[in-house]
């Protein structure tokens, strides 16, 4: 009997699940957001599928849900579904603030280079012109406080978060995870030792250490 080959590239994986999962996941046009904790049910429902690993699935989702098109879909009210396309529950506010956030930040690092670049050559440009016309060694220097710099938001007064023990914490686990400066609402989908794989109310999936995880 001929061995399958494994699928690998995130790409192949998800036109898999789209393919068996018709419901739920979607290559192209509108997405649906997913039931948070859904790896778990996936992992089960391809337990016997040895063309995709635990490990490959969980980054084909991560990618799925850090798409512009998903975090798109993620609205306030609108439905989150299980792998059969079923209603299971409703974006929250700060679900949906979290992925409008996330999608902000995301198009602002990557969708807008070729803009930030136009607008960085034009103004060499136009710094170079004015050298040429002035002897004003002060003149480049005010064409470099045109450009802006982007204020980081005021951090604000968050309650003491309480460390959490490896024996108190299991699958399925509400917790809070401290990614940077803000602590955010999780749910445990893995334990590997110190390692905690965990899904964000946005939907994406993610790997942290244990010290990171608090109630």
């Amino acid at each position: 009997m001929e061995t399958e080959i494994k699928r690998i590239s995130t790409k192949d994986i998800i036109t898999y699940l789209t393919g068996k999962f018709p419901e739920c996941f979607s290559v192209k046009g509108k997405v649906k957001p997913l039931k948070i904790g859904i790896f778990q049910d996936l992992a089960e429902k391809l337990s016997d599928d040895e063309t995709v690993s635990k490990t490959r699935l969980r980054q084909a989702l991560r990618h799925y849900t850090s798409s512009w098109r998903y975090l798109k879909a993620i609205k306030l009210g609108v439905s989150r579904v299980d792998i059969d396309g079923n209603a299971v529950a409703e974006i929250d506010e700060e679900q949906a603030s979290y992925a409008s956030k996330t999608l902000k930040e995301s198009q602002e690092k990557f969708g807008n280079k070729k803009e930030q670049n136009k607008n960085k050559n034009t103004n060499q440009a136009k710094g170079e012109a004015l050298k040429g016309t002035s002897k004003d060694k002060s003149d480049p220097a005010k064409f470099k406080s045109v450009k802006t710099t982007k204020r980081k938001p005021a951090k604000k007064d968050t309650p003491p978060l309480k460390p959490v023990e490896s024996t108190t914490i299991s699958v399925g686990s509400q917790v809070k995870v401290q990614l940077g400066n803000s602590p955010m609402n999780a749910t445990i989908t893995e334990i590997a030792g110190n390692d905690i794989s965990v899904q964000l109310d946005s939907g994406m999936v993610i790997k942290t250490q244990m010290q990171n995880i608090f109630i």
